[in-house]
């Protein structure tokens, strides 16, 4: 009946960023991001608080899990 649309971020290039969860060492909140290059600026985008929102972001992103990375 409904289809949902997938999600995408319309002129959002992803080739020389790095996928980044930042997670709090004393909440345990997970941020989800991207850095451009090694050690270049990180933009925050989206809250994970399940699987289900990690999913959204490497989906709307053109992100693999295989890339992504964790600091704290």
């Amino acid at each position: 009946m409904f289809r949902f649309k997938k999600r995408t971020v319309p002129g959002f290039d992803p080739a020389g960023k790095v996928p980044v969860i930042r997670s709090s060492i004393c909440t345990g909140e997970k941020t989800a991001g991207y850095r451009e290059g090694p050690g270049g600026k990180f933009t925050e985008v989206m809250l994970i608080r399940n699987e289900k929102d990690l999913r959204e972001f490497l989906d709307a992103y053109g992100f693999r899990e295989e890339d992504l990375t964790r600091e704290w």
